[in-house]
């Protein structure tokens, strides 16, 4: 059953459309990020398709499944277009987007010759970068100044970029590496309290909250793609709603953590049993070597941890769950650089109390894989600030392994129903029923 009122009696929401050239910056021009800018120029040019972008390439069902209505979300809802996308970045290694590809080693040299003149074009502006906060990576390219001149200085360089570029909206994807790990304090409880702390250059203001800060004040929306805290923080949460800016967060769902999003949800639904999962990665791109630092990795560790908790709900089914293990080890070795490799032990149990084993050995592309998200949420949160969405787009939980989610709410880990959300909130924002797969009505 697909909801009492009909598609015809709703109003969708009001949409501003999406014209004129949409900006977007990302922190970070290291293996994500220009593996991201070199696939969209790649798909501009005929010369790839964007396989794992559900904004290019996946359907959304409208109405009775015997309507036989399923248009591509990217024909159905109005998103900003591949070609009127404009790239810009900052980061602390001064290289190109062509140099860093290059270095960064995802790409081969038959897809990165054809778009050089393009992606030569593309230079990183100043950072705003600490080494202490990431302490594998030393650049020259960054910013100086107390950390309020810096977050100012980053408001000049999106003004400057919109104004260059034409842009009519920018939003900010942060893709460069893990920072240490940070509790949120007083410093981060009040709006006035943030700018005090900036102002004094207080080491609980992040370079990330620098950013954020900035983009949010320019009215830009900011999708977090690591799991640094950084807005999902009250103040910056506060500064967002007053500002009207779509928010979301955080660390892109790629690997392993993917692969529990799905399995999980399946032991669970069929009420199986879980002794333990233990789970290792090899990784030897900046990113490994970012993690190889223990105060980097337990930023990670956080968000990599919480996952199967939130979906098994052990203290709903402590006869299930109960006490199970979850252990989480990222080792970097440079030989394989963004190729990851996870290995996952999971011991299960069945009918009976008798063991089981699940072996999962994901041999993946971290970067190829991260790519086609941050393509979506660039251009979901483009979408949802033009729709009138404002502070945190928890409809984009579909991407995160650590979903951002209201004060006291547990966030929804199970990929299948982030999956029905982000879907349901399209239709809803288009006027269009929910779909709930009832289904009554077709044995009536």
């Amino acid at each position: 059953m697909t909801g009492s009122s009909t598609a015809q009696d709703r109003q969708a929401s009001p949409i501003a459309p999406a014209t004129g050239k949409l900006g977007i910056l990302t922190p970070g021009l290291g293996a994500v990020a220009t593996t991201f800018i070199a696939g969209v120029e790649s798909v501009r040019r005929g010369l790839s398709k964007p396989i794992g972008s559900l904004t290019q390439m996946a359907t959304i069902r409208l109405g009775k499944r015997t309507d036989n209505r399923s248009p591509l979300i990217k024909d159905f809802v109005p998103l900003a277009n591949l070609d009127d996308l404009v790239f810009g970045a900052w980061d602390p290694i001064p290289d190109d987007a062509y140099t860093a590809a290059k270095k960064a080693g995802v790409l081969e040299d038959r897809d990165l010759e054809p778009i050089k003149d393009f992606l030569s074009t593309i230079k990183p502006m100043k950072a705003a970068f600490e080494n202490k906060y990431v302490t594998r990576i030393n650049g020259t390219n960054v910013k100086t100044g107390s950390k309020r001149e810096q977050a100012e200085a980053l408001r000049q360089d999106i003004r400057d970029f919109k104004a260059q570029n034409g842009c009519d909206r920018v939003v900010l994807v942060w893709c460069a590496s893990t920072e240490i790990y940070i509790k949120a304090g007083p410093q981060h409880a009040t709006i006035e309290a943030f700018e005090q702390a900036m102002d004094a250059s207080d080491e609980a203001i992040a370079p990330s909250m620098l950013y954020a800060w900035a983009a949010i004040m320019e009215g830009c929306a900011f999708a977090n793609g690591a799991p640094n805290l950084t807005t999902d923080v009250p103040a910056l949460l506060e500064l967002a709603n007053q500002k009207g800016v779509a928010l979301s967060g955080k660390d892109f769902k790629t690997g392993q953590t993917w692969m529990k999003t799905i399995i999980a949800p399946g032991m669970k639904a069929r009420m199986l049993g879980l002794a333990g999962w233990y789970s290792t990665n090899i990784l030897g791109n900046r990113d490994g070597e970012v993690l190889d630092d223990p105060a980097s990795f337990k930023t990670k560790e956080e968000s990599k941890l919480s996952v199967l908790h939130t979906i098994l709900q052990p203290e709903k089914y402590p006869d299930l769950y109960e006490g199970f293990s979850h252990v989480v080890r990222i080792n970097y070795y440079p030989p394989r650089g963004d190729n990851k490799e996870g290995w996952d032990n999971i011991d299960i149990v069945g009918w009976m109390g008798y063991p089981m084993q699940i072996k999962v050995n994901f041999l993946c592309r971290d970067s190829i894989l991260a790519a086609p998200l941050v393509l979506d949420l660039a251009l979901f949160s483009d979408f949802a600030q033009r729709a009138g969405m404002k502070g945190i787009q928890e409809w984009l939980s579909f991407y995160y392994k650590s979903p951002m989610t209201a004060a006291g709410l547990q966030p929804e880990h199970d990929l299948f129903i982030q999956q029905t959300k982000l879907k349901n909130t399209l239709r809803h924002l288009m006027g269009e029923d929910q779909i709930t797969h009832l289904g009554l009505e077709y044995y009536a």
